[in-house]
């Protein structure tokens, strides 16, 4: 899938790696970008630096409507034209430990819930052209699970099973699926998030949200369904689905490991 000329929205938006997916749009010719984000002044900072084909508009992805609102919203931006890219990468990284009832709540709308309401509203439309892109932003940690938190690690292994069902039922109907699984980058989220964040540092190179975004979008265009900016995920999904007993034992001395270095 080429990014020329298609009308595209990137849930969290305002910064980091949905920052950086816009500019990278913006960079490969999309004919319209629609960036949403809470943080609506950030969203509108970024469609400035872009220009013209670009607009930021407030969005909560924990709305059950907001991918209803969000195609609306791109539609009038850009001529009636309909969302042909969904980059669902709004994400939160909430509780320590298990957790309380709250965190498991937000947790599992952001990062479950919304894909399930954007594919809901964008698959209508794109069953009926045969064609449309959704990319889901999971993490390492939705292949690998995540040493600190609970809510974290189950809801990002929610969304990949929830990319991977997209795929295997609408990947014959024209509807690309696309599952970015990144360990670190340098943005908001690594800097709040503790425990994961200590081991995530600890796991491999911190990247910056624009070589992932290239990865991205050099991925979309070889069609393969997992996106994996640290190639080295893969050789720890390997190992660890060829002896889960050792996978989980070296999990476990990680943890002691970092644990040891908390301060």
């Amino acid at each position: 899938m080429e990014m020329r000329d298609q009308v595209v929205v990137v849930t969290g938006g305002a910064s980091g790696i949905g920052k950086a997916l816009a500019l990278q749009c913006a960079a490969e010719g999309a004919a319209g970008i629609l960036i949403a984000d809470l943080d609506a002044e950030g969203a509108d900072a970024v469609a400035r630096e872009i220009g013209p084909a670009a607009v930021g508009v407030l969005c909560d992805v924990a709305d059950p409507d907001h991918a209803h609102k969000l195609i609306a919203a791109a539609a009038e931006a850009f001529g009636g034209r309909p969302v042909d890219v969904f980059f669902a990468n709004a994400g939160i990284a909430v509780g320590d430990g298990l957790g309380d009832p709250g965190e498991w709540a937000l947790a599992v709308d952001v990062n479950v819930a919304a894909h399930v309401v954007a594919a809901r509203a964008l698959l209508p439309g794109w069953l009926e052209r045969g064609r449309g892109t959704f990319v889901c932003t999971a993490s390492a940690a939705g292949l690998l699970s995540q040493i600190g938190s609970a809510p974290y690690a189950v809801t990002k292994h929610a969304a990949v099973a929830f990319s991977e069902w997209l795929s295997i039922t609408y990947g014959g109907q024209g509807v690309q699926v696309a599952c970015l699984c990144p360990m670190g980058v340098a943005t908001p989220l690594l800097e709040t998030a503790g425990t994961a964040g200590r081991v995530v540092r600890a796991s491999g190179p911190v990247l910056a949200p624009a070589e992932v975004a290239e990865v991205v979008m050099g991925t979309l265009r070889t069609g393969e369904f997992l996106i994996l900016p640290h190639p080295e995920v893969l050789d720890y999904l390997r190992h660890k689905g060829t002896d889960y007993d050792r996978w989980i034992g070296g999990m476990r001395r990680l943890q002691a490991a970092i644990l040891s270095e908390a301060p």
